[in-house]
């Protein structure tokens, strides 16, 4: 990293390179805490299908329900989903994000169990960004919980830029918690690298604020895990080599994890792990492809589960359809993903011929790819997407066919056989 990353202030007089990562924290299970506040300090996982709730689906609720249903335990499932997310509670038994929900049950079987409710979650979601450009509108989206902040401009004119960061830190912080009752965490660093490290530290609720100086003490004796980037293979395939920190990773000869990992990528872990990275926050971006999908609590049938899967498959395509209307896009493509009971998978694509966000069409498009579909076995996962995305407001006017109505007399497929070879 340059002198001028260390000092966090360009040679040139430029805006200081200072970038902060912000991550909600425990978000969907937070969200969960403040419609049942009678659940905080108990272990509260969250995760399989949604279960009934009070209320229409996506009506607001900020507070506690109303004859909500009754809460259930771990101890009481009995399925095949996995871990969305736990509360720090659970975590402290072992429970984590992607494990199956069976397994968290002997963990902790007296946790109670909440299902996912990604419309709600969303809607804090945009509360809390927005929450953010009111003082720091430079920010990267990265996803439902997390964003990454330029802070260059606003500490443009502090004599000394990190010394100013903690207060411009927790006041982002202290605006998120007003707007939404959440808390988050917030890693201010010279780059996105090290702030996505930062921003974990010191969950929850924690400002961690590191320049290149603090590499050695705070970075260099994580697990190199910890960098973005490095997965369960890459990490695997470096402790066989007996390289577990990130220090380690430091130490290594560039030119030997080159030979090991390959050029682009040994390079890179060679720099990551010495905390450089040059990639900007990236404030304006149009998504490639937007999708849904649903993985069922049993295995469902071609045939017997004709009637399930066909509702399932206009739900899919209809949520699609409004999450298209609120990004404000058009698409030029509709794809399918079918996960099978043996785990393979197989996707397919139509392009329509002209761009669409009408439900009715996105179900016709959607169909025409499942009759491209050998449907041989017990379907697991079920999934549409919309590709080669184009901004409503560039399209002109699109004039939309009459939709068909989204019953469940449409069927989902064309056949008798359940689908075309």
């Amino acid at each position: 990293m340059s002198d001028a990353s260390d000092s966090g202030r360009a040679r040139d007089g430029a805006a200081p390179r200072v970038v902060a990562h912000l991550d909600m924290d425990a978000f969907y299970a937070s969200v969960e805490l403040l419609r049942h506040p009678q659940l905080r300090g108990r272990p509260v996982v969250i995760g399989g299908s949604a279960r009934a709730r009070s209320g229409a689906p996506g009506d607001a609720v900020d507070g506690p329900a109303d004859a909500a249903p009754p809460l259930v335990t771990l101890r009481e499932y009995a399925g095949r989903g996995v871990v969305t997310t736990a509360t720090y509670e659970a975590r402290a038994y072992g429970v984590r994000a992607g494990i199956g929900l069976m397994k968290a049950a002997r963990m902790a079987p007296d946790a109670v169990l909440l299902p996912v409710d990604m419309e709600t979650y969303r809607r804090y979601s945009r509360r809390f960004k927005a929450a953010v450009r009111e003082i720091a509108p430079r920010i990267e989206d990265r996803g439902v919980d997390e964003i990454y902040i330029d802070l260059g401009e606003l500490l443009a004119g502090e004599p000394d830029p990190w010394a100013a960061a903690p207060a411009l830190a927790a006041r982002l912080r202290d605006a998120v918690r007003d707007a939404t009752g959440l808390s988050c965490s917030i890693g201010v660093t010279p780059n996105k690298l090290l702030a996505k490290i930062a921003s974990d530290l010191d969950k929850p609720g924690g400002i961690t604020v590191l320049t290149h100086a603090d590499l050695t003490t705070r970075i260099w004796p994580l697990p190199a895990s910890r960098i973005n980037g490095i997965g369960p293979k890459a990490s695997a395939r470096l402790a066989g080599y007996g390289i577990a920190t990130i220090g380690e990773l430091a130490a290594a000869d560039p030119g030997w994890l080159i030979e090991h990992f390959g050029r682009s990528y040994g390079a890179w872990l060679h720099e990551a792990a010495h905390g450089r990275d040059e990639r900007p926050v990236v404030t304006e971006s149009e998504p490639r492809s937007i999708s849904r999908e649903t993985t069922f609590e049993r295995d469902l049938d071609p045939v017997r589960d004709r009637a399930e899967l066909g509702r399932r498959f206009t739900d899919l395509c209809t949520r699609l359809a409004a999450d298209l209307e609120r990004k404000g896009y058009l698409a030029r493509s509709i794809g399918l993903k079918v996960r099978f009971d043996d785990f393979s998978t197989v996707t397919r694509d139509h392009t329509a011929a002209r761009a669409t966000g009408d439900p009715g069409e996105i179900r016709r498009h959607a169909g025409e790819c499942l009759r491209r579909v050998p449907l041989a076995r017990r379907i697991r996962l079920l999934g549409v997407r919309a590709g080669n995305l184009l901004p409503r407001q560039h399209a002109g006017a699109v004039a939309e066919p009459e939709p068909p109505r989204l019953g469940t007399t449409l069927p989902l497929f064309d056949d008798e056989t359940g689908g075309a070879p």
